[in-house]
């Protein structure tokens, strides 16, 4: 396969599908929101988004499967298989806060072989495939150079719905919010991954995510010179619920500090 050709392609079904989200918000009101469980909100838009992405996607590498938040049948693990957000940081959408993503990612097997983190409201599209490094709207990216934690900025993400690990959690935020430049809470974690594989960011890590919210920026950090691994330093990182993601200098220190405490 042609991965850069195919990533490419990816983004034009992307940006496509960034208009129908961006007219849809306009007229946007609560009524539409559905629970899917406990803080957990979906609407018409993440649907009809993923339903949009899916059909060309589909066109695109017919044998490939789909492993998609909103369709929960036929979600395939194996094999040559798309990992779909349409929406990551619903929440976001619903209030009117300008973070959320469009998060697409190509997987065989275990090995992610392209991905794509589209931040609609301002139109940064990050992208990477396999050995092809990493880009934003064209620009090559990288990671940023900080040497240690107490010069780095890092994101994570609130527990909303699975509270059973808040203890280690809240030892982890402490000894970040001493000894980082503070942390950030976008509310979405693909935003999270792709801002750190373009500098904005040192560090991110969350517990209780999906694959469809890392699998995509995971790739691109590590395109972009970064590391990823679980919350123990292992690969488990797409489909375990846990990930720490780092520019190179920073990654030991940051896995050492959590490693610690979980």
């Amino acid at each position: 396969m042609n991965l850069e050709s195919i990533c490419k392609q990816v983004e034009k079904i992307s940006r496509k599908t960034r208009e129908f989200i961006l007219y849809e918000r306009k007229k946007f009101s609560a009524e539409h929101v559905e629970r899917k469980g406990h803080n957990d909100l979906v609407s018409y838009v993440d649907k009809e988004a993923e339903k949009r992405i899916v059909e060309g996607l589909r066109k695109l590498i017919p044998e490939a499967g789909f492993y998609a938040e909103e369709s929960k049948n036929d979600r395939q693990k194996q094999g040559l298989f798309w990992v779909i957000d349409p929406l990551d940081g619903t929440t976001n959408f619903i209030h009117g806060l300008p973070c959320f993503c469009i998060s697409i990612a190509l997987m065989n097997d275990s090995e992610i072989l392209i991905g794509l983190v589209h931040e609609l409201n301002f139109d940064e599209c990050f992208y990477a495939w396999k050995d092809g490094g990493a880009f934003m709207n064209d620009n090559s990216i990288c990671v940023s150079q900080a040497l240690t934690l107490k010069d780095s900025l890092l994101a994570t993400g609130f527990p909303y719905a699975d509270y059973s690990r808040m203890k280690e959690y809240m030892e982890v935020f402490d000894y970040f919010m001493r000894n980082t430049h503070g942390l950030r809470r976008l509310g979405s974690a693909a935003a999270d991954l792709a801002y750190l594989a373009c500098g904005r960011f040192e560090a991110f890590y969350e517990y209780g995510l999906n694959a469809w919210d890392v699998a995509a920026g995971a790739l691109i950090v590590k395109e972009a010179g970064g590391k990823v691994s679980d919350f123990s330093g292992s690969d488990n990182f797409v489909f375990g619920k846990e990930i720490i993601a780092a520019n190179s200098n920073v990654f030991d220190e940051t896995l050492e500090v959590i490693r610690k405490r979980f």
